[in-house]
């Protein structure tokens, strides 16, 4: 049996306005860089309806369009229950969105959630919310964002261009 294919990410933090948001775009930017923007779908979303339909954070912002990608157009949007169906893979910034996502989850959907650092690069970390902090803050999660969707995005090309030999592959 191969291992099935990530056509769909969806990024989930608390407010769907700092790391999600940041996420999304930092994770769009590098598969462009590498011409697979057109083959997988983004998406990021929120556990809290807290600021459903807001802009992301001022800050994350203006980090992500000091290293050239624009996330201003994103709206805040609470996670939906098709969006368990809908993503192959559903990337929570902390353990604590992992928990609240997989308690509402249907039980066949909860292995597509995972921790967004564990499943990019098998660090056992968190991109930790920066929304009380000040931008050095910001700078830190853009960095550690960053360096997990590199790490993503190559394992996303060599499971696109390995040939299915039928076997199960642990490239992701």
């Amino acid at each position: 049996m191969s291992a099935k294919p990530i056509n769909s990410i969806l990024f989930v933090c608390l407010g769907n306005i700092c790391r999600s948001p940041l996420a999304e775009g930092v994770l769009r930017a590098v598969l462009a860089e590498r011409g697979l923007g057109r083959t997988i779908m983004l998406d990021s979303a929120a556990t809290s309806g807290w600021e459903v339909g807001s802009a992301p954070d001022a800050r994350s912002i203006s980090i992500a369009a000091h290293h050239g990608i624009d996330i201003s157009g994103q709206r805040a949007r609470k996670v939906a229950p098709e969006d368990f169906a809908r993503f192959d893979v559903i990337l929570g910034m902390d353990r604590a969105n992992v928990r609240d996502l997989k308690a509402i989850a249907p039980a066949a959907m909860r292995e597509r959630i995972h921790l967004f650092l564990e499943f990019a690069d098998g660090a056992a970390g968190e991109v930790p919310d920066p929304y009380y902090d000040g931008p050095d803050a910001f700078a830190e999660v853009y960095r550690m964002i960053r360096e997990a969707s590199e790490a993503l995005a190559k394992r996303l090309a060599a499971r696109a261009s390995a040939p299915d030999s039928g076997q199960a592959s642990s490239t992701i």
